[in-house]
C-alpha cells in the first residue's frame, strides 16, 4: 500500500518572497506539496520552478470556477508553472495540494497536477508540463508581485509506491521492469534500507589522448563480460542494511601534448569503486615524434590501455587489465608520419595503424542494455568504455573512437560525459581529447 512520508515543512515567521525545497530525496514515486499561504500585500499568482531551470521548458493547462461562472487558460514555453489561476490572497488563507508525478524518474517528462482554493476566489485545477528527463532534486515557489505572508505553511511529502518503492538511497534513482536503479554521475553513498543483493556497473574514467588514442577506463559489471575472451561476469554483490557504501566516478584522464619538443603523453583516468569493486582508469595514449624525431614518452597501461606510437622499439603497446579492458593498439610504424594506434576498450583491442599512413581505430566497449535501458546516460546504445582513435603527425586522421563514448582521432575529440571512453588522439603540435568520465550503476529487484 502507498504510504506518504513526511520530508520537510517550512513555516514562515516573516514574509519571504520564494520558498525552497532542495536535496529532495529519491527514493519515493512521486512527491506531494501541501500549502496553506497568505499573501504579504497584493493578491498575487503562485509560480514554481525545478532545478534551477529558468528556460522555456514549462508549460500549463487551467480550469477554474468561482461558483457563477468558469474560464480556462493555457500557456506553454513558459519559464515556470503557474499553479493558481485567481491569486493568493492578503485577507483569508489559500490552499494548495500539488503532485509531481514520476519526479525521480530520469527518462521522462515531468507531470504536475495543483488544485488550490480560496474563499474570495473559488478553485484552480492545473496541469503542468516541465519538458526534462532530469529528476527533480529541488524547486522554488514564488509569488508575482509580493511575498509570501508570515505563517504560510509547506509541507511536502514522499509516495511510496507499494512493489515500486526504492530499497536504497543514494544517486539518481529510477524504477522500470521490477528493479530499481541507482545511477552515480559523480561520487557519493550508497545506503541500503534493507539487507539486498544487488548487480552493478561500474566504469572508471578514460585516459587521455595523445599521439595515440586514450585507452577506455575499465569496467566491471556483473551482466555482461568484459574485458578478455570470454570475458569476465561478476558475481552480485550482498549488502547489510544502513551501511554507507561508497559509490567513486572516476575524472577522465587530460589530453596530451603530442608532436612536439614539449610532449605529453595522454593522461591515465581516475579510478571507480563501489564497494569492495574497482575497476581502473584508461591509460593515456603515447606521444609521438615531431620532425626532428625527438624522443616519445611511451604510452600508459590501466584498465584498458592506451595507444602506442612512435618509440624505441616497435611492437610496445599499453596494456590492459584482465577482465577489465583490453589492449591498445600497437607501435608498428616509426617513420613519418608516426601514425599513432587507438586505445584500447572494454570489449576490443585499440587497432594498430592499418598502414604507415593512416592511424588506428579506437577499441569498442560493450553494450550493457540491462543497466543502461533506464537512465538518460550512456552514448551509442548502451555501450560504455570505448578506446580513443589514434592521431598522425601532419595529417588528418580519419581513425574513429570505439562504440561507447571514445573520442575521434585527428580532431583531439574528447571522450563522451559518464562513458569511460578514451580520448581522441592529436594530428599535429596540439592537446589529444581528454578521456570520459566514469559512471557507477546499481540494480536490485523491488
Amino acid at each position: 500500500m502507498s504510504t506518504y512520508t513526511p520530508i520537510a515543512t517550512q513555516t514562515l515567521g516573516s514574509a519571504a518572497a520564494s520558498v525552497t525545497f532542495s536535496s529532495i530525496p529519491q527514493g519515493y514515486t512521486d512527491l506531494v506539496l501541501v500549502i496553506n499561504s497568505v499573501a504579504a500585500s497584493s493578491t498575487n499568482n503562485m509560480d514554481i520552478s525545478f532545478n534551477s531551470d529558468t528556460g522555456a521548458n514549462y508549460s500549463r493547462t487551467r480550469l477554474t470556477g468561482d461558483g457563477s461562472g468558469t474560464s480556462s487558460a493555457r500557456a506553454s514555453s513558459q519559464t515556470s508553472i503557474r499553479l493558481t489561476g485567481d491569486g493568493i490572497v492578503t485577507t483569508g488563507r489559500s490552499n494548495h495540494l500539488i503532485q509531481l508525478m514520476n519526479y525521480s524518474n530520469a527518462t521522462t517528462f515531468k507531470t504536475v497536477l495543483a488544485r488550490a482554493n480560496n474563499t474570495a476566489y473559488g478553485l484552480d485545477a492545473v496541469v503542468g508540463l516541465y519538458r526534462s528527463t532530469s529528476a527533480i532534486t529541488s524547486f522554488v515557489l514564488t509569488l508575482t508581485a509580493s511575498d509570501f505572508g508570515s505563517g504560510s505553511t509547506f509541507s511536502l511529502y514522499g509516495i511510496a509506491g507499494g512493489q515500486y518503492t526504492a530499497k536504497a538511497s543514494g544517486g539518481i534513482v529510477t524504477t522500470s521492469g521490477g528493479y530499481a536503479y541507482h545511477t552515480f554521475l559523480t561520487s557519493g553513498g550508497f545506503i541500503p534500507s534493507q539487507d539486498l543483493t544487488v548487480d552493478y556497473l561500474v566504469v572508471a574514467g578514460g585516459g587521455g589522448g595523445s599521439a595515440g588514442g586514450g585507452g577506455a577506463g575499465g569496467l566491471r559489471s556483473t551482466v555482461t563480460a568484459s574485458g578478455g575472451s570470454p570475458g569476465t561476469v561478476e558475481t552480485a554483490l550482498s549488502l547489510k542494511a544502513g551501511i554507507t557504501y561508497p559509490a567513486i566516478v572516476g575524472a577522465g584522464g587530460a589530453g596530451g601534448i603530442s608532436y612536439s619538443a614539449g610532449q605529453v603523453r595522454g593522461g591515465t583516468g581516475g579510478n571507480s569503486v563501489f564497494s569492495t569493486i574497482a575497476s581502473l582508469g584508461g591509460g593515456g595514449g603515447g606521444s609521438g615524434a615531431d620532425q626532428n624525431q625527438t624522443s616519445p614518452l611511451a604510452v600508459l597501461s590501466g584498465g584498458s590501455g592506451g595507444g602506442a606510437t612512435y618509440s624505441s622499439g616497435q611492437g610496445n603497446y599499453g596494456a590492459g587489465t584482465t577482465g577489465q579492458g583490453f589492449n591498445g593498439g600497437a607501435d608498428i610504424f616509426d617513420d613519418p608520419p608516426y601514425p599513432g594506434a587507438g586505445g584500447g576498450g572494454a570489449g576490443q583491442v585499440g587497432q594498430n595503424p592499418p598502414n604507415g599512413s593512416a592511424a588506428g581505430n579506437g577499441g569498442n566497449g560493450v553494450q550493457i542494455t540491462a543497466l543502461a535501458t533506464p537512465t538518460s546516460t550512456g552514448a551509442n546504445s548502451g555501450y560504455y568504455a570505448g578506446g580513443g582513435g589514434g592521431g598522425i603527425y601532419g595529417a588528418a586522421s580519419t581513425a574513429t573512437g570505439g562504440l561507447g563514448g571514445g573520442g575521434n582521432g585527428g580532431t583531439s575529440t574528447n571522450a563522451v560525459t559518464n562513458t569511460g571512453g578514451g580520448g581522441g588522439g592529436v594530428a599535429n603540435a596540439a592537446q589529444g581529447g581528454n578521456g570520459g568520465s566514469g559512471i557507477v550503476i546499481i540494480r536490485y529487484a523491488l
